[in-house]
């Protein structure tokens, strides 16, 4: 990987910033974000992660890394999960959460999937996943990110927007996909750096 640098296809810069977060400063690839539009792939979860993944590899021409995010009510048997984003659109928070009026079944869990490819087209597509379980809730907090207002982690008497940023970064379904992806660079990082340096 020339250049120790990997594209982030992502045109949200707030999505950016707490990925850089999270990952700190023992990642050892620099990101660079990149919008790159994509084909809306319809499907389960790892299929469209995987879809979207070899895509983006296909146009960046290098290897990149795409993220995928569900959101999924129990009552509603894992739905909206991977079309979230056109639920949000539509709804908004508070219709998520009149989504659920009639059920008492509240909960929900979200699920971050990173997709990773090497640029190499014949090398499998990895994915790291993180879930966090949680339930619906009248939104509450700023509105400045998805359906955060909407989705109180289990344990915490805090809707996801409301949380310190320190807080849920440490905790959410994006931080524990991020730490597995975390895991296998610097894993890789030290397998190559173990058989290149001189013995």
């Amino acid at each position: 990987m020339a250049g120790k640098s990997v594209v982030f296809v992502t045109g949200n810069a707030k999505k950016l910033e707490e990925v850089i977060q999270i990952l700190g400063d023992k990642f050892p690839y620099s990101l660079v974000a990149k919008k790159i539009d994509l084909p809306e792939y319809q499907g389960e979860p790892d299929e469209i992660s995987i879809q979207k993944c070899r895509e983006a590899a296909k146009q960046i021409q290098g290897p990149v890394i795409v993220e995928d995010t569900c959101l999924c009510f129990s009552a509603l048997g894992g739905l909206p999960g991977p079309y979230i984003k056109w639920f949000l659109e539509k709804l908004k928070p508070e219709g998520l959460y009149k989504l659920l009026a009639g059920f008492e079944d509240k909960s929900a869990y979200a699920v971050c999937t990173f997709a990773f490819s090497s640029g190499n087209l014949e090398d499998p597509v990895k994915l790291f996943k993180g879930k966090t379980y949680g339930h619906i809730v009248e939104p509450r907090g700023p509105r400045d990110f998805g359906w955060d207002p909407c989705f109180q982690p289990d344990g915490y008497e805090k809707t996801y927007a409301e949380l310190p940023k320190a807080v849920k970064n440490s905790i959410s379904h994006r931080y524990r996909a991020l730490n597995e992806l975390s895991n296998y660079f610097i894993q890789q990082s030290n397998s190559t750096d173990a058989t290149s340096s001189p013995s």
